[in-house]
């Protein structure tokens, strides 16, 4: 297992699950990815979150994802595997194979169904945390999983000695800071966003990094982001914050998808010849006309085309 020097910083993508089909991972894919993205200067990865596809992966698929990234990775930077199911004991299996496979920490957005009000929250996520391998980070998704967690919900999760952090991917900016305000007092307690939008401003507000899906095309620019946020260079952020407008106003708009954004992170990656851009059912991948559109985008940023 990876030891993680807390708080967690960084761009820690959310890793897109290379495929060959339903049941095939892309193995030379998933290869080729994870090193992209380390020699981008990643600061950690993390295996079957949303940009991952992991509740429309088979249990198997997700065992065999974690296995191998956790080998090709062989300690280099932390791996952070998602464990989010609408089951405990799915979550804390996975868990266990993610420690055995040496993992550094594991993901929970809060089950899927059945909304739980916040009391039940603390109480399943104590439950889970006291039976966990591995530390433990809260991922905030409502827009998937129709509940929050609440800024003192997640105040009082964080005194649990196994609870590490939050990722949030609200987009809500009074909500992070939110959070930033009531854990003032704990720095080692990591406050990381998904939306990439607003990695910079989280960062110069007092957050630790960022949760980037864009990060799996581009890793360098991410990475340049956060530090010059780090270093709170306002000139540079507001170029880079520039290219990475570009890329998520057009790269992750094509088609009147819900998906959009995962086929063309996938899309991406195939035209680079990283992996396969198969999407797990029920989703499709681009077809040659929107595949024609991200490649032009691509060219545009300056990316390297290796697949027609």
């Amino acid at each position: 297992m990876t030891t993680t020097q807390l708080p967690l910083r960084g761009i820690i993508p959310p890793m897109v699950t290379p495929l060959i089909d339903n049941d095939t991972l892309d193995k030379v894919g998933v290869e080729r990815l994870v090193e992209h993205m380390i020699a981008g200067g990643i600061h950690g990865l993390f295996a079957l979150g949303t940009t991952g596809e992991a509740p429309s992966l088979s249990y198997d698929i997700r065992y065999q994802l974690v296995e191998l990234s956790c080998k090709i990775v062989n300690g280099r930077i932390p791996v952070l595997v998602g464990i989010t199911d609408t089951s405990i004991s799915e979550s804390l299996a996975l868990a266990e194979h993610a420690a055995r496979c040496g993992a550094a920490a594991v993901v929970s957005a809060p089950p899927y169904y059945f909304a739980p009000a916040q009391q039940e929250l603390i109480e399943y996520y104590t439950e889970l945390a006291d039976a966990l391998p591995l530390p433990l980070y809260l991922y905030n998704m409502p827009s998937h999983v129709k509940v929050i967690f609440e800024p003192q919900t997640v105040r009082t999760l964080s005194e649990h000695p196994n609870v590490a952090g939050l990722k949030d991917s609200s987009s809500n900016m009074v909500y992070f800071n939110s959070l930033v305000h009531i854990m003032h007092d704990k720095p080692e307690f990591s406050l990381l966003v998904g939306p990439e939008e607003l990695t910079a401003e989280c960062v110069l507000l007092g957050g630790h990094g960022g949760v980037n899906g864009g990060a799996n095309i581009f890793p360098e620019l991410y990475v340049e982001l956060y530090n010059a946020a780090l270093a709170c260079d306002i000139v540079r952020v507001r170029e880079l914050q520039a290219r990475v407008m570009e890329i998520s106003t057009t790269l992750y708009k094509i088609g009147k998808y819900g998906s959009s954004f995962l086929k063309g992170v996938k899309c991406s990656l195939s035209l680079m010849g990283i992996c396969s851009d198969f999407a797990a059912a029920p989703f499709r991948k681009f077809r040659a006309e929107e595949r024609a559109k991200v490649r032009e985008i691509l060219e545009r940023l300056g990316a390297e085309i290796k697949n027609p």
